[in-house]
Order: C-alpha cells, then sequence, then structure tokens
C-alpha cells in the first residue's frame, strides 16, 4: 500500500519542488500498478504499450506505423513487434498504405474497438472513485498543475 506524502513543499525552491514531484510521481505509479506492464487492468491481456496502442488508434483515421511510433514515443522496431502482436490478437490490420507501399497503416477492428471501450469504462470507473476521494479544492488544484506539467515535460522534449 502507497503512503501518500504531504504535498506542500517546505522549501520554495526548483529543487525542492522537483524532488516532491519525483516522489510523487513514483507514490503514483506504484499505487496506480504500473510497475506491472504486462497487465493494464485485471481482465485485460495487455502490455501498457499495446493498451496505448489501442487508445491512439482509436481516433477513427488509421495510423502509419511510423507516425504511431512517435506518438508512443517508441523505436518503429517495437512498434512492428507491437503491432504484429495486436494483429495476432485481433484487435487491428495492418494494411499497405495505397499511396506508399513501404507504409502501412493500422486501424483497429471492431474487436479492437471494443475492447478499447472496456477498458476506457474500466478506467474511468477508476478515475471517478479517485476524484470522487477528493476535495473540489484539491480537485480544481490537479486540473490545474497536471496540465502544466505535461506542458512543460512536452516543451523540454522537442
Amino acid at each position: 500500500m502507497s503512503t501518500v506524502r504531504p504535498t506542500v513543499a517546505k522549501h520554495n525552491s526548483s529543487a525542492a519542488a522537483a524532488h516532491q514531484i519525483h516522489e510523487l510521481l513514483m507514490d503514483l505509479v506504484r499505487a496506480t500498478g504500473l510497475l506491472q506492464p504486462d497487465q493494464v487492468v485485471p481482465g485485460f491481456d495487455l502490455s501498457m504499450s499495446q493498451a496505448f496502442a489501442l487508445h491512439e488508434l482509436d481516433g477513427g483515421t488509421p495510423l502509419s506505423q511510423r507516425d504511431l511510433a512517435e506518438r508512443l514515443r517508441l523505436e518503429k522496431s517495437t512498434v512492428s513487434r507491437l503491432a504484429a502482436e495486436l494483429e495476432r490478437k485481433g484487435l487491428l490490420v495492418r494494411e499497405r498504405d495505397p499511396d506508399n507501399r513501404r507504409l502501412y497503416r493500422l486501424r483497429l477492428t471492431d474487436e479492437g474497438h471494443a475492447l478499447h471501450a472496456r477498458m476506457r469504462g474500466t478506467f474511468q470507473h477508476r478515475y471517478a472513485r479517485w476524484v470522487s476521494a477528493m476535495t473540489p479544492a484539491e480537485r480544481a488544484a490537479l486540473l490545474t498543475g497536471l496540465p502544466a506539467l505535461l506542458r512543460a515535460v512536452h516543451a523540454v522534449h522537442r
């Protein structure tokens, strides 16, 4: 069971805030079970990468393997293996791009869409339980702070 550390930094320095964010993110990863990447949600036989791929591909427009690799920040060879496994499971179809025969376009099958919908529902239920345990002020702070953190992470990685 995870122990939640105080959320107010003792020092108002960047170093203290960075240390506290590190500790909180580590707690979050442990508490949510993300250290067990072979199983996303009990009952779903997918790795974390496969689950994220389903999410990215459920937008309607087929993606190339290269586009999916960029979105997931994975190597192209990793995405090729990931796509082959999802195809083997009947969750996606790899089709040659008619405009560029060297590229594959990935699209979810009906089974892939249905599995993603079930996973999304499971996660939404879990998130709703977490959020309901927070005060309105905590929810508002999270909805301000988390996008700010993501914006900063993306800015550094550009």
